[in-house]
């Protein structure tokens, strides 16, 4: 049991990593590798349901390759991410950095990982997560969908009015993913290592400013046929 707490603080201390918390620049890297490796993951996992087909029309998608939720007594979920947009043509832009977490109380223990792709359906919420702070359950006019192979399946009409929908694929003690109250921020601190220099999110979303080699495989692995 002290083990188990001891993996949950742990755990739960990954949650609320500011964005300012960036170690070295090899970690932006092993990030957006591991997000390529995440939509390998699309192509095979059937958690992923028909996430290959919606990502087809998304306006951008969010990619966290390693969601963590943990829970002794109090929980908390959170991991890093990127979100890339499309840019026309096919082609995607290059990354930016995200980080995602949340808080929760009550009696709970376990400990639950999970791969999550949010794909986002529409202007108006590419919009809102390229602001300074994104909380699910708080944004107004914007309709959020998850899903997963245990998860009820959506009406199609829920699908074609949804501004994001959530794909996961989890594992461990807690049985679906609740995103309602978790924060979505930028990581300044990663773009600005990742990219050499300070870059806003817009710039590198909307206008394809930075670019970093690196990312090709990425870029490449969204090109769904």
């Amino acid at each position: 049991m002290k083990i188990f707490a001891m993996a949950a603080v742990a755990a739960i201390g990954l949650a609320f990593m500011t964005p300012g918390a960036a170690k070295a620049d090899t970690d932006q890297q092993n990030l957006v590798d591991q997000a390529r490796i995440t939509m390998d993951h699309l192509r095979t996992d059937r958690e992923f349901g028909t996430a290959k087909e919606l990502l087809r029309k998304a306006r951008a998608v969010l990619i966290v390759p390693n969601l963590v939720k943990a829970g002794f007594f109090f929980g908390g979920e959170g991991g890093d991410g990127v979100i890339l947009a499309r840019s026309g043509h096919g082609t995607w832009t290059d990354p930016a950095f995200y980080t995602l977490a949340s808080a929760s109380f009550g009696f709970q223990i376990g400990i639950q990982q999970a791969e999550v792709i949010m794909i986002i359906e529409s202007d108006r919420a590419l919009k809102a997560l390229e602001a300074d702070q994104f909380k699910f359950g708080a944004q107004a006019g914007i309709a959020v969908v998850t899903l997963g192979a245990s998860a009820q399946a959506a009406s199609s009409t829920a699908l074609d009015t949804a501004d994001i929908i959530v794909w996961e694929s989890a594992s461990g003690a807690y049985a679906g993913l609740t995103l309602e109250g978790s924060l979505v921020k930028p990581r300044d601190s990663y773009n600005e290592s990742y990219y050499g220099r300070p870059i806003a999110v817009r710039e590198i979303l909307n206008m394809n400013e930075g670019h970093n080699a690196g990312a090709d495989g990425l870029r490449a692995a969204l090109r769904v046929e």
